[in-house]
């Protein structure tokens, strides 16, 4: 995936910065140690580097949507494992079921209305096979 050098929220300068220079003192609770980042140096639009490389994971994004990725991911990846699939075969579904080739369905490069199809897709999947996936509040009601 090619990274740009131009910020598409704000027009400002792309640069590769150290992880370090976003998360700070965090840097390394977060395992982002000695990795690289994109990150506009105007509006701190940014996304994360392949560990170890200087390959983009996605294209750059704002807060927000790097937030709905998130919830992509979590969404998806919980299909998947739930399933006992292979982390490839899920991604081939995905391709299908969102009519992208293999090589474009990754949720790092998807804008906010390809994420919440991910989001529903999995939760249609979820309710078509009956499944109860445990929610984060359902950890905040356990009883005694």
């Amino acid at each position: 995936m090619e990274i740009s050098t131009i910020c598409r929220y704000c027009g400002g300068v792309i640069r590769l910065v150290p992880a370090e220079t976003v998360y700070d003192e965090h840097t390394e609770r977060r395992g982002k140690k000695g990795e690289m980042i994109y990150q506009c140096q105007n509006c701190g639009a940014r996304v994360g580097c392949h560990k170890g490389t200087n390959r983009p994971l996605g294209k750059v994004a704002n807060e927000i949507l790097r937030c709905k990725r998130v919830q992509a991911h979590r969404s998806f990846d919980r299909l998947w494992k739930r399933r006992g699939m292979e982390r490839r075969n899920a991604y081939r579904w995905l391709a299908k079921e969102m009519d992208l080739s293999m090589s474009a369905a990754h949720i790092g490069g998807f804008e906010m209305d390809q994420c919440q199809r991910v989001i529903d897709l999995c939760r249609n999947e979820k309710e078509a096979h009956h499944e109860r996936w445990p929610e984060k509040t359902d950890l905040l009601h356990v009883s005694t």
